[in-house]
């Protein structure tokens, strides 16, 4: 039980002492859940936790549902999960009110990369960019497997004129983690840079990005 350990070797005492960063997964899940049972230590319960999610990958997707599906975890244990889960991830994505800057593929990939790549569907987003590639709006354009006939530039460059945008960014993700282009990514991408110099506002690039990694098709030669 946790009264067993060395005070100064408890979660707690550890994370008062020394910060964060050098706790493990399980004592951070510890002092998050705050307790055990009468029959179990929270140490215990974390780990299992842990071992059911196969760590923190699939943790981050569970619902309420699983996490009180294992034993010890109740409702209210269950919820503060979600919430730090949600609280985490908000954090990691968010960005502040001064406008970014896209001067690289890497510079997009960075903005977007956290919030798709763990996406279990395909997402078609567009960055609207000012005269200083500052982005000035962002907008999901459609969900689903890409398909020309769906990502249709009429959709993409009437927003880009309504929000006086001198340029655009198209994205989107591959659910599989490989950002390798297809056919259709390439054909979609051919179809926006054409539409794109009719109206005289910039297809800069097309983004597919993967798990921790991302292909730029300008730099692919398809713009």
């Amino acid at each position: 039980m946790i009264k067993d350990v060395p005070k100064e070797d408890r979660p707690r005492e550890r994370l008062l002492s020394h910060g964060a960063e050098p706790l493990s997964n399980q004592e951070l899940l510890s002092i998050l859940l705050g307790s055990g049972t009468k029959d179990e230590s929270v140490m215990s319960i974390a780990n299992r936790v842990l071992m059911h999610f196969e760590g923190l990958k699939l943790l981050r997707g569970a619902t309420i549902e699983e996490l009180t599906s294992i034993k010890g975890i109740g409702t209210a244990k269950g919820l503060l999960i979600l919430s730090a889960i949600e609280l985490g991830r908000r954090m990691h994505v968010y960005k502040s009110n001064d406008k970014y800057v896209i001067r690289s593929p890497e510079d997009g990939a960075d903005y977007i990369m956290e919030e798709m790549r763990n996406l279990n569907q395909e997402h078609f987003i567009a960055l609207f960019l000012n005269t200083k590639n500052q982005i000035i709006h962002r907008q999901t354009i459609f969900i689903g497997s890409l398909n020309a006939a769906i990502v249709h530039p009429r959709e993409i460059y009437r927003e880009a004129v309504k929000r006086s945008a001198a340029s655009i960014i198209v994205a989107h993700n591959h659910p599989s983690g490989d950002p390798e282009p297809s056919q259709e990514d390439i054909h979609v991408t051919r179809r926006l840079v054409e539409s794109g110099k009719m109206i005289g506002i910039d297809l800069l690039d097309h983004l597919i990005i993967g798990d921790r990694k991302f292909v730029s098709l300008k730099e692919k030669g398809y713009l």
